[in-house]
């Protein structure tokens, strides 16, 4: 069997240690390869069309200069990149575990993620990247952009790491959620944790049937659960649970609202990153 690897986008942000840190959870208890990538964006500099207002041979000496600047900046931008990994890998090595992998790719984010994930079975990202805006209702796009198109399950680390033992499944019953409770049934790296699945609708026979099989299967597979049936607004009841019932992560199927709900930035999965302080492990 192949080993299991996890990409981790690395870059400036504060998240950077706490993507660190999470990884190292994740490898230490499922067994997982690690690789550590970093995106450097293709930027085109501006340049004005200053014809008619100075002199051609001016205007091609400040030409011949925007190149060498950007020279310069695509090379500090790599050497800054590589110091990030080098600093990334430092951190999780610190713990005994092997050193991880580096990878330093030229382009568009997602992308070049999203082809790092191909032989991966999971990505670790922080909640906001360094040019994202830090107002409570703000993600970064790229966050977005990535958990619409990646296919692998993603993890979205908290502002800070701290030991994980008690997570909330949000169930709905739709088929992420259904692989959500399958992956934390079978993989190592939830063996031991504490586990509440919480389903938000109307009380009946027909949502309770519906909550107790996956409560059945992860007691099959050897987990103590609670499972609850509460009525209310998704988000406002998942995220109070997840933040103030001392959960240290939220599982939950992506974008359970419907394909074409998930196209909009108010869609369930986007309000609950925004609004949960703790990690959260999607699948779609």
């Amino acid at each position: 069997m192949t080993e299991p690897k996890i990409i981790s986008l690395i870059d400036g942000s504060v998240y950077a240690e706490s993507v660190c840190d999470h990884t190292a959870w994740i490898a230490e208890r499922g067994g997982a390869a690690v690789e550590l990538l970093h995106v450097i964006g293709r930027r085109q500099a501006a340049r004005q069309d200053v014809s008619g207002t100075i002199a051609l041979g001016a205007r091609s000496s400040m030409l011949e200069e925007l190149t060498r600047l950007e020279g310069d900046m695509a090379r500090v931008a790599q050497k800054h990149g590589r110091a990030l990994l080098d600093g990334a890998a430092d951190r999780i090595a610190e713990g005994g575990l092997p050193r991880p992998e580096t990878r330093l790719r030229i382009g568009d984010l997602v992308e070049e993620t999203n082809e790092a994930l191909r032989d991966a079975s999971m990505l670790v990202i922080g909640k906001r990247g360094e040019a994202a805006d830090f107002a409570r209702l703000h993600l970064g796009s790229n966050l977005e952009r990535m958990v619409r198109s990646s296919e692998r399950p993603i993890l979205v680390t908290a502002r800070a790491f701290k030991p994980i033992k008690r997570i909330l499944i949000a169930y709905d019953g739709q088929s992420s959620a259904r692989k959500a409770v399958t992956a934390v049934g079978t993989d190592p790296m939830f063996a031991g944790l504490d586990v509440t699945l919480l389903m938000v609708g109307e009380p009946s026979d027909s949502a309770s049937a519906a909550l107790n099989e996956p409560a059945q299967l992860l007691e099959d597979a050897g987990f103590s659960v609670s499972a609850e049936l509460v009525s209310g607004q998704p988000v406002e009841q998942i995220s109070k649970r997840a933040n103030n019932d001392h959960f240290d992560m939220l599982v939950m199927g992506a974008y359970g609202g419907g394909r074409l709900r998930s196209m909009f930035i108010g869609s369930t999965t986007t309000e609950m990153l925004i609004s949960c302080r703790v990690p959260v492990l999607l699948f779609r």
